[in-house]
């Protein structure tokens, strides 16, 4: 049993602990490690500020030699395409059910038709026409292509698909703000000005597919309606057919004269002043904070390394 002290000694009953013979107190004992560790870091002073340099150095030599990239960005609104209280608007109540049957859209609802207008600006064909017909490779691809003799450096230029993936990834994002209904195109890209051009740029080309694409199903809803019409003789439905041909012919009128027919721009596109990216500054001191500690883990290390070494020879 382990000793107690008695109670008229004046304290607390309870057991009673003897240190051994040489052994020093808790508190000199963590004194004596943490100077252990102090003396560890000095002998490697010269190591951590190597390993502390270098770390510096190479996130410095990255922060001055990454190309700076600016953002462009375009608020847009969705565009009321046929007319508000036209027309189609009214014709969706009452003959909506009827026009399904018969292939015809009179008119989505304004969050899924956005939803449907930001797939295809995204769609790797409506890309890959912007990215042909602006002759973007060289630009995307600059290092790999000689401006001189118009050809590629490299033994396998890019593909188209690289460039898709490139710019869906990495230039191009569109963002819809599901409380304001409100979306934003922006454009990141290493040229302020063709971050400005290319956001603007996009936000016609999105209306002028937008607005083929109306037309084209207007034009073929007609042509479909007009058989129906020779084939009845039901004054009601004619009527009906009447009513819907001229809701096409509308929607082909306003298709025509509107320039901005699935976004509104709120706010276009300018020239940026100011980088986004990259972040010297905050390069510098992650450089700076990983060396630091990767040399004083090396300090450790080595200092592990060097003890088992003299465990093995004193064996």
């Amino acid at each position: 049993m382990k000793p107690t002290l008695p109670e008229k000694s004046g304290l607390p009953p309870g057991p009673v602990y003897y240190l051994q013979p040489g052994e020093p107190p808790q508190q000199e004992v963590d004194e004596i490690n943490l100077l252990d560790l102090w003396r560890v870091l000095v002998g490697a002073k010269w190591l951590i500020l190597a390993m502390t340099a270098l770390g510096t150095s190479v996130a410095l030599f990255q922060a001055l030699t990454t190309a700076p990239i600016y953002r462009a960005d375009v608020t847009l609104a969705p565009a009321d395409q046929d007319g508000k209280g036209g027309m189609m608007s009214s014709l969706t109540g009452q003959f909506g059910g009827l026009a399904s049957l018969a292939g015809i859209d009179l008119g989505k609802g304004g969050a899924n038709k956005s939803e449907e207008i930001i797939a295809v600006a995204t769609s790797r064909q409506f890309t890959e026409s912007f990215i042909k017909e602006k002759n973007l490779m060289p630009v995307l691809y600059s290092e790999q292509w000689d401006a001189a003799t118009n050809q590629w450096r490299i033994p396998k230029p890019p593909t188209a698909n690289d460039a898709y993936e490139l710019f869906d990834k990495s230039i191009r994002k569109l963002v819809t703000d599901k409380k304001t209904g409100l979306t934003t195109l922006s454009i990141e890209w290493t040229d302020p000005k063709l971050t400005a051009e290319w956001a603007n740029e996009l936000v016609v080309r999105i209306n002028a597919n937008q607005k083929q694409e109306a037309i084209r199903e207007a034009k073929q809803s007609i042509a479909y309606l007009e058989r129906q019409l020779n084939e009845t003789s039901m004054v009601e439905m004619r009527q009906i057919i009447y009513r819907l041909i001229e809701s096409q012919t509308q929607r082909i009128m306003l298709a025509n004269v509107r320039e901005q027919f699935a976004f509104k721009v709120i706010d276009p596109a300018v020239v940026p002043e100011k980088k986004i990216k990259p972040k010297r500054a905050l390069m510098v001191v992650l450089g700076f904070s990983v060396g630091l500690m990767l040399g004083v883990f090396s300090a450790f290390f080595r200092s592990f390394i060097r003890k088992q070494r003299d465990l093995a020879g004193a064996k």
